[in-house]
């Protein structure tokens, strides 16, 4: 399960269950179940009785957070998972139109400050790495932001066409207008700056101290016999380095981060109690 709207960034899984299956010798089917900031995924396999392998997902970073936002949660990421293998980040930046009044960072950021609530960004879900980012950015600038959420790139594109928001905050789904002149990238929020647009500065640059990439990886249902998890880790891992599925990422400008399963583990712990804190730092929540 893949838990992002088809298209964009989201298409890589594809490419990996394809490269994946010819290693087990059996389909792979990639379902999209968008929603809830990716965690509609998630949480359906988290009721899945039967661990066999045979259900597996794309676990976005929102799983450690929507948790931390509800009262009561439908699943607990360190108790209903079986984690197998780790894959990669995504890049982001914000994006506005051309055509718009905004040139650079900080006439966006200042515009933003004197018109607190009425400048909107459009991201893929509340809880989502874009809106913990965006958030984080406001309140390091006293900027009070409007949130506009959507269920994915696809529509979070549309909408800035659409005039309906004044800029993007996701990942790099707007790239090709980027690149066809329609939208200008103002930030990126990479530890460095993303080899397609190395004229966007990272937000380190412009003096704020966050690097945001959402990383992810595939996980299954709990209680998964160690041996299926081994030879899904197997199929999946020279999948993640094949040279057609790095060239993938690197056009989505995301890196291979690989972890086995042991590591995988150990920084789903890890990454719980950090993002969990800083939902509860922001006061984010959903009910």
């Amino acid at each position: 399960m893949v838990p992002w709207l088809p298209g964009g960034s989201a298409d890589h899984a594809r490419l990996l269950a394809e490269l994946a299956s010819r290693q087990l010798g059996q389909p792979i089917i990639v379902e999209n179940r968008p929603g809830v900031s990716g965690t509609l995924g998630p949480a359906l396999m988290a009721q899945e009785p039967r661990g066999d392998g045979h259900l597996i997902g794309l676990m976005p970073i929102t799983v450690f957070r929507i948790p931390a936002m509800m009262r009561r949660p439908s699943f607990d990421p360190m108790v209903d998972f079986t984690w197998i293998i780790h894959l990669s980040g995504y890049g982001f930046g914000v994006v506005v139109r051309t055509d718009g009044p905004y040139r650079t960072w900080e006439e966006f950021l200042d515009h933003a400050k004197a018109n607190p609530g009425r400048v909107s960004y459009a991201s893929p879900g509340v809880g989502s790495s874009p809106h913990i980012t965006m958030e984080r950015i406001a309140a390091s600038r006293g900027i009070d932001f409007l949130h506009v959420p959507f269920r994915g790139g696809a529509d979070t594109v549309q909408a800035l066409l659409q005039g309906s928001v004044d800029c993007i905050a996701d990942g790099t789904s707007w790239a090709p207008l980027v690149q066809d002149g329609t939208f200008r990238l103002l930030v990126v929020w990479s530890a460095e700056r993303a080899k397609r647009f190395p004229e966007a500065r990272t937000l380190r640059e412009t003096g704020i101290d966050i690097v945001s990439d959402s990383p992810f990886g595939i996980a299954g249902p709990k209680n998964m016999d160690p041996g299926i998890v081994r030879a899904l880790h197997d199929a999946l891992k020279p999948a993640l380095f094949d040279p057609r599925h790095v060239a993938m990422l690197e056009r989505f400008d995301m890196t291979v981060r690989y972890l086995d399963s042991a590591d995988y583990a150990e920084y789903a712990r890890r990454l719980n109690i950090e993002e969990s804190e800083a939902v509860r730092r922001l006061g984010l929540r959903m009910d």
